[in-house]
């Protein structure tokens, strides 16, 4: 019969039907990579591009360890604070500013801490920097391990986000 409806045809084997659904799932996988490699890694996170002259924010969420709330205040203000200056004064960034959620608000984290930076060179620059600035304020490499030590006891990093300014 010609009309391919009640026209006879074997029945498929258990191996044509396996390797033409790994035929499939091949060109699958390879349309998708092809596809991520064409899309810009921006447009996927749904960012525009920075420009040099953009300044980008770098974004630490922290949560105190319970009963270690006071305590990881204390060693921002007194460990934490004087180093940012001296990064801030270096030209590591351009400001620094840490907040914490207003009462009755239920997250995730403790406090956050915001830096702006001049652009995404900055960004990039970002850790070195500090690290110098903690080098220049504490000059005692036991003292530096001990801070390290103390802020490790006190606080876990939620997450580290970088944003931009809307232009």
């Amino acid at each position: 019969m010609a009309s391919g409806f009640l026209e006879w045809r074997p029945a498929p084997s258990v191996v044509s039907g396996f390797s033409r659904t790994v035929i499939t799932m091949k060109h699958t996988f390879l349309f998708a990579l092809i596809a991520a490699l064409l899309v810009p890694f921006n447009a996927v996170a749904g960012q525009q591009p920075t420009s040099r002259d953009t300044s980008v924010f770098v974004a630490y969420y922290w949560r105190a360890r319970p009963g270690k709330l006071d305590e990881y205040n204390d060693y921002i203000k007194k460990t934490a604070e004087p180093i940012d200056e001296d990064a801030r004064r270096a030209g590591v960034f351009e400001e620094v500013r840490t907040v914490t959620p207003a009462p009755g608000t239920s997250v995730e984290w403790t406090h956050l801490r915001i830096f702006r930076l001049k652009n995404a060179a900055a960004e990039q620059a970002l850790a070195a920097g500090l690290d110098a600035a903690t080098a220049r304020v504490v000059p005692d490499e036991a003292t530096r391990k001990a801070n390290s030590d103390r802020s490790a006891g006190l606080r876990d990093l939620v997450r580290r986000e970088v944003w931009t300014a809307l232009r």
